[in-house]
């Protein structure tokens, strides 16, 4: 007979369903969770009875979900989630009882915003700072996440948008090459080995159009998926680059790459903080403030209206 409706089961027994449920396994999830799989069945058989449904079909030595399962573990991993983060802020924020969570882009959060995150310390020296890693637009209301960094259009369903910065987007070289290659101005980049980033791979297509009239091929050299391996290689010489400025200040004033040209933009798309819609946040308006002051006055987006 299935538990009243506000009864909940234990943390253990939902522990164990979402291994089961993620390995399609009752071996493999006691495993995972250092039990044995006796432990395991016998609190799978518990959540069962409490929802009044078969979550498991047992097929030989193994198990499927049935649809109940498959339903209950989608919404369930996305809970475990959600109950781990809240657990991870409450023990940064200590005894402050204040922490600021904030997803960013995996390189610009390592080679721009991290290396800035000292003064925003400064600022508010009693929030502790939780940093998490997301490439791709998610559910920011139901993830407990203050404020993310997007890059793209401004389109995410059901977040508050603040345009911080374009792109900037530049071609580099690296001195060694531009010696090698007889650098003398943009043009030259495209005889040179280019590094491209997969997910933009028309970049130096675009590059060279507007360099002049007609289209000139420049699909050749090595392909990375992140902006962070283009820079590597960039630094190492391994050819030309286009990357955004905000991600390789450090290398240009240093020397460690030569900038040699802007690129035009040609995807419409910037850098926002998204903060979830209709929540009033102080902490996350004290982030927007800080990071739009960390932008140069050039490079600033205007105000959507």
């Amino acid at each position: 007979m299935p538990a009243k409706s506000g009864d909940l089961p234990s943390l253990a027994i939902l522990r164990c369903f979402e291994a089961a449920a993620r390995h399609q396994s009752f071996t493999a999830a006691a495993e995972d969770l250092s039990l044995t799989q006796g432990a395991v069945s016998r609190h799978v058989r518990e959540l069962e009875d409490h929802v009044g449904a078969a979550l498991f079909r047992r097929e030989g030595r193994g198990v499927r979900l049935t649809e109940a399962g498959r339903v209950l573990a989608e919404n369930l991993a996305g809970d475990l989630e959600r109950l781990r983060r809240t657990i991870s802020h409450a023990v940064a924020a200590g005894e402050t009882r204040q922490a600021l969570s904030i997803a960013t882009l995996p390189t610009f959060g390592t080679r721009w915003l991290v290396p800035r995150l000292r003064s925003l310390r400064a600022l508010s020296p009693d929030v502790e700072l939780v940093l998490y890693s997301r490439g791709e637009p998610f559910d920011l209301a139901g993830s407990g996440i203050d404020a993310a960094i997007h890059f793209g259009s401004a389109d995410w369903p059901g977040a508050q948008l603040t345009p911080l910065c374009p792109e900037g987007l530049v071609a580099v070289a690296a001195p060694s090459l531009a010696e090698e290659y007889g650098l003398k101005g943009p043009a030259d980049l495209l005889a040179m080995p280019l590094l491209h980033i997969s997910s933009r791979p028309y970049l130096w297509d675009q590059f060279g159009q507007s360099l002049t009239d007609a289209a000139r091929p420049a699909r050749r050299g090595s392909s990375f998926d992140q902006f962070s391996l283009v820079i590597a290689a960039a630094i190492a010489g391994l050819g030309a680059a286009i990357i955004p400025r905000y991600l390789i200040e450090a290398e240009i004033t240093s020397g460690a790459l030569i900038e040699v040209a802007q690129v035009p933009p040609a995807t419409g798309k910037a850098y926002f903080i998204a903060t979830p819609s209709g929540v009033r946040n102080p902490l996350a308006a004290q982030f927007i403030s800080w990071i739009k002051g960390q932008v140069s006055t050039r490079a600033k987006m205007p105000e959507r209206r």
